[in-house]
């Protein structure tokens, strides 16, 4: 797979050196804001025993039939993806490695978001269910399997996270953004 550029005049460049930081941040405050929507479409469906239609999370109770788009959630998984990817060249070492890992288990999580949305594009659904439905749907309900897969997205992120912000000062040298607090003893 080829390199992208990102030499620190180019904007992926700044994206992943100087910029690196604020982006993190602001891509963690999308990946915050769509897993809190989880929990309480979750917390509706099992503490408050809503019905799973009824149960839209906080956006889906003033803008019930944004929930119900597959183009919502199909553009979610894409940002994920795209910013994942994208923000990919600013980590180093060990939280590369784990970054990475985001990265396959959203790709994943995005063919399926696509294989649903191509459902809905066609107007047919496939193994012979009555709405759109995903590989993995087959054997796991859909609030539940996505609920799961948000979770093994985020937590190979959080740890990347964990070090890239307390690297190892062999991954710390190699670093080109401002990230790190300071190199962590049970990171070396």
């Amino acid at each position: 797979m080829p390199r992208m550029a990102h030499t620190a005049d180019t904007f992926l460049g700044k994206l992943n050196g100087p910029w690196h930081k604020r982006a993190l941040q602001v891509f963690l405050v999308i990946v915050l804001a769509h897993w809190a929507e989880h929990l309480v479409q979750a917390y509706q469906v099992y503490v408050l025993k809503w019905p799973v239609h009824q149960a839209r999370g906080v956006l889906g109770q003033a803008f019930p039939w944004l929930v119900h788009s597959e183009v919502l959630h199909y553009s979610y998984a894409l940002i994920m993806l795209v910013g994942i990817w994208t923000l990919l060249p600013g980590f180093v070492g060990r939280s590369r490695a784990w970054w990475l890992a985001a990265l396959v288990i959203q790709f994943w999580h995005h063919i399926e978001h696509a294989l649903l949305q191509g459902q809905v594009i066609a107007g047919r659904t496939l193994f012979g269910s009555p709405v759109p439905t995903s590989i993995v749907q087959l054997w796991f309900p859909r609030l539940e399997l996505h609920l799961f897969y948000n979770t093994v997205v985020f937590i190979p992120m959080m740890v990347a996270m964990y070090y890239h912000v307390f690297p190892s000062a062999s991954d710390a040298a190699r670093m080109r953004c401002s990230c790190a607090l300071r190199p962590h003893p049970a990171t070396t």
